[in-house]
């Protein structure tokens, strides 16, 4: 089983310009895992929270592309918060963590590149069964 311990701040490469900065990124390299899915969540209203669930065998890498955010990883047994405010750091969240985001700046943008398409058998969407799951050692 995944722990918030295995859940990992990762630092992109950066190519600076007078004209601004790049960083690419690549699946399987820049990345543990192939992108499968991108999408990006914006115009989230002060005081709103986005998440609140969990996948069984989904990994995400989750990027602050513009303002800031805290993420919240809670394994069933041990929480950490991570606050993301830098374009050229991520997140890799791996499976079975129950994820939150919240504490949105004003003009946040959430980046989110996925490691397989939407499947909504998936995803925990209560807590209480993603955590009963965890403790009862069922495989995802």
């Amino acid at each position: 089983m995944s722990n918030v311990f295995d859940c990992s701040l990762m630092e992109l490469p950066r190519i600076a310009s007078a004209s601004g900065n790049l960083t690419p990124v690549y699946g399987g390299k820049s990345l543990p895992f192939e992108i499968e899915r991108v999408f990006y969540l914006y115009d989230i209203p002060g005081g709103i929270a986005r998440g609140g669930h969990a996948h069984r065998q989904l990994h995400q890498f989750i990027v602050a592309a513009s303002g800031s955010f805290d993420f919240l990883m809670d394994d069933g047994y041990n929480r950490r918060v991570v606050t993301l405010n830098r374009p050229y750091y991520g997140l890799h969240v791996t499976n079975m963590i129950w994820g939150e985001l919240f504490n949105f700046s004003s003009g946040g943008i959430c980046l989110v590149l996925a490691s397989a398409h939407y499947e909504e058998a998936d995803y925990f969407r209560d807590y209480d069964e993603f955590q009963q799951a965890v403790r009862s050692g069922r495989e995802p």
